[in-house]
């Protein structure tokens, strides 16, 4: 594709992913200022936080975008599993394991925390929707990335907005265990550290296969099959169609992420030939 075509393209996503998130911000705002919805700054305090984080590592650390998006990603995924590990591991010792999973906690209620660390979450993407429009870090036509974080904007929003399926939403984010050795590991290669055979980089392999299978892929399937022995449970309306809608999409993008880390993992695994500072 010639570099005109690219750069018209990159400006046309620009600009309607931008449009987009002023759209979100717009909304936010609304919400927070005419209806009332004082618990919704929990978004705001998230971009705040993220913001801020970014500035820190890009004055005391690295300048570079990539560098400096990807380490918050790592603060991200760092923030957003412990925060869902206190949650679950707090409820299962207020209620137990078999009531903390009836439909209609998982549906109707709220686990302590469950809609602030929600709300934090959205301020995340939002944060992060910006910084990669503002340094363009993103590619194609259509940026898998930035339809990833708009898609989870407007399904966190609404979800938030109207109190329902936050438990569920909450399950859904214990693959940030899992994100959380693939940014370590791009971290890692930034700063050069490539050695297949070094202890640490097979520790960092070892662990990354394991929240993987159990974090991402295994969590998302036992969800996947909740919400399909639970389906006469829901109410007839939308939100079962888009739970099964969006775990499905889950699932799907979990397997070709499996083909990718392997890939990665055997291209890692073999002697480097090409120039050092090449990075997949």
């Amino acid at each position: 594709m010639p570099r005109a075509h690219q750069s018209l393209s990159s400006t046309r996503a620009a600009a309607f992913f931008s449009a987009t998130l002023l759209l979100w911000v717009v909304s936010v705002f609304f919400e927070i200022v005419f209806n009332k919805r004082t618990e919704l700054l929990f978004i705001v305090a998230g971009g705040c936080f993220y913001q801020l984080a970014n500035w820190v590592i890009r004055f005391c650390v690295s300048r570079d975008p990539l560098f400096v998006n990807t380490s918050v990603s790592l603060l991200h995924s760092s923030v957003t599993s412990t925060s869902v590990i206190f949650i679950l591991v707090n409820q299962w010792s207020v209620t137990g394991f078999k009531r903390m999973f009836d439909h209609k906690q998982l549906v109707e209620g709220t686990w302590p925390w469950a809609y602030q660390a929600l709300c934090f979450l959205c301020g995340y993407f939002a944060y992060d929707q910006r910084d990669m429009l503002k340094y363009r870090l993103y590619s194609g036509f259509i940026p898998s990335i930035l339809v990833h974080h708009l898609l989870l904007l407007i399904c966190f929003t609404l979800a938030l907005y109207r109190h329902i399926t936050i438990n569920y939403l909450i399950l859904t984010l214990i693959c940030e265990l899992h994100s959380v050795f693939l940014h370590v590991r791009k971290v890692r290669r930034m700063a050069g550290v490539r050695d297949a055979k070094s202890r640490v980089v097979k520790v960092e392999w070892i662990l990354n296969w394991i929240m993987f299978v159990f974090a991402r892929l295994i969590s998302h399937i036992l969800i996947t099959g909740k919400l399909v022995k639970d389906a006469s449970k829901f109410d007839k309306g939308i939100e079962w169609p888009l739970a099964m809608l969006g775990m499905a999409g889950m699932n799907f993008l979990n397997a070709f992420l499996g083909v990718d880390l392997f890939n990665a993992f055997m291209k890692e695994k073999k002697p480097q030939r090409n120039d050092p500072k090449h990075d997949e």
